[in-house]
């Protein structure tokens, strides 16, 4: 007995010497502020680690656990809120948090519904989640009146982590040059674009794009107007899009061009709606070879209900113009945005014409011709017609067979070349000194370039062919309003000229 009381003393006497903390604990085993102040320069340190937040909530048993998850969802089914699928995911311990988090959601602008779309919403903490997810994207430009319209749009947003999902996509939206104040509107026209993953779809789609001659430069343009190409796959989506246009006569160049103009062209299905637009355009009488210049002036074309529109316009032609449908197969070879055209704009301009004594016929001969006049102002055709009448004094014949004079500015052009012709006593006819460039105009007045009238009018390529002019040949010259100098190849000429028309 004297053994074991001299070896407690001795481990007594060792405990206090080395752990003086303990010492304490055994003379007072309960003291009040030893603890808190032990550790006090420890726990300064982190706060936000000193307490359990509301979200973690207490402590509990399985039983407590289970019986307080039942209270929280007859909670939520008061309020309306479907709760099946929350049986997979964590919930707050209290119902107090519970509400919060309802009543945060609510505030955003969300409704019950809205929450019943994507319940998982629950699952995410007012502090750790929706505050900082919100802030980011309120940072990025998305105002804050439309952050609910956003999380209702993209509610997966709120499970992301800022530093290691949102910020890199938005630094690669930032570095294909995508302009800080556009972030927002791409980001809610588009808003899955944050769940994507820099190496997949978006990579790919962009370097597809580069390869088939879009510039770098105008990928950030493109994806402000049309976002959706970042999550388009290349092999089942763009690149046969692209296959096929250059198939049937779009040069490549020209496509690159196009998609960098109307991105949205991308996203028409092949299968569904270009491929029965294409056959549709060639059942109505558009020749193939012809097909090429129709898309390029007016990509829209692709993803129209095109058959509804041309059975309408064809029919509109036959009735109030007298066009045929051959003839109208050539206005749309010529302007195929006549397809969209309202034939209340159509009229106006038509009437013009009979209303001057022009017949019908001849009014349908220059409509086929120069479809362009039917998108002319009347005022300013009224304007070139009394100078043509007045100060011109030529025949309506000439008119007719060259209806393209009312497509030409009167103070710009007509009548400055028309004053210069009379002071140099020369008669010509109306495309002789109006389809030309102001140098070539100059250069026919002095007698240094003498070509014949140009009997039609226009670029024209053949499928898969380079661009021709009419009456140029292989080095025919091309008219345009550029310096004869100009370096660009012949793709980018088609392409600046069927733009222009």
């Amino acid at each position: 007995m004297s053994y074991l009381l001299l070896r407690n003393k001795k481990l007594l006497t060792f405990i206090t010497k080395h752990y003086p903390i303990l010492k304490t604990l055994i003379t007072n085993p309960d003291p009040p502020h030893l603890l808190t102040s032990h550790y006090a320069t420890q726990s300064s340190k982190f706060p936000e680690y000193e307490m359990p937040t509301v979200t973690w909530g207490v402590i509990q048993g399985k039983k407590e656990k289970l019986i307080n998850r039942v209270k929280i969802c007859d909670y939520l089914k008061t309020l309306g809120v479907i709760t099946d699928e929350l049986e997979s995911i964590e919930l707050p311990s209290t119902i107090e948090v519970i509400s919060e988090r309802v009543e945060f959601l609510q505030k955003l602008g969300l409704t019950i519904d809205d929450i019943n779309e994507y319940p998982l919403m629950l699952g995410c903490s007012v502090r750790k989640n929706l505050i900082p997810v919100l802030a980011y994207l309120e940072k990025t430009g998305i105002s804050r009146s439309k952050l609910g319209e956003f999380v209702k749009n993209y509610p997966q947003v709120l499970h992301a982590s800022v530093v290691v999902e949102l910020a890199p996509v938005v630094k690669f939206l930032r570095g294909l040059d995508v302009e800080k104040q556009d972030l927002g509107y791409v980001l809610m026209k588009y808003p899955e674009v944050l769940g994507f993953k820099l190496e997949g779809t978006m990579s790919t789609s962009v370097a597809y794009l580069v390869s088939i001659g879009v510039s770098p430069r105008d990928i950030g343009p493109m994806v402000t107007q049309y976002p959706y190409l970042l999550g388009m796959r290349v092999g089942t989506m763009i690149k046969p899009l692209v296959d096929y246009l250059i198939s049937i006569g779009l040069p490549k160049k020209i496509v690159a061009r196009m998609l960098e103009k109307r991105a949205y062209v991308i996203g028409y299905s092949l299968e569904e709606t270009v491929k029965p637009n294409v056959e549709c355009l060639v059942s109505f009488g558009v020749r193939r070879e012809m097909l090429p210049l129709v898309i390029a002036q007016y990509p829209q074309i692709l993803g129209l209900p095109v058959k509804a529109k041309m059975s309408t316009q064809q029919y509109f032609f036959s009735l109030k113009l007298k066009v045929d449908p051959e003839g109208f197969a050539r206005v749309v070879e010529k302007m195929p945005q006549i397809v969209s055209l309202k034939q209340s704009v159509v009229m106006k301009p038509v009437e013009f014409l009979l209303g001057r004594a022009f017949k019908a016929e001849d009014v349908a001969r220059m409509v086929v011709r120069c479809p362009q006049i039917l998108c002319s102002r009347v005022e300013l055709m009224k304007n070139s017609y009394y100078f043509y009448k007045t100060e011109m004094g030529r025949p309506m014949k000439e008119l007719v067979e060259y209806p393209e004079y009312f497509t030409y500015g009167l103070e710009s052009r007509i009548k400055p070349r028309y004053q210069k012709l009379q002071s140099k006593g020369i008669r010509s006819s109306l495309n002789w000194f109006l389809n030309c460039s102001d140098q070539r105009f100059e250069e026919r007045l002095e007698g240094n370039f003498i070509d014949p009238d140009t009997t039609e009018g226009g670029p024209v390529f053949d499928m898969g062919g380079k661009l021709e002019m009419p009456g140029g040949g292989v080095g025919g010259e091309v008219v345009s309003d550029e310096d004869d100098d100009d370096e660009s190849d012949d793709d980018e000429v088609l392409y600046r000229r069927t733009l222009t028309l």
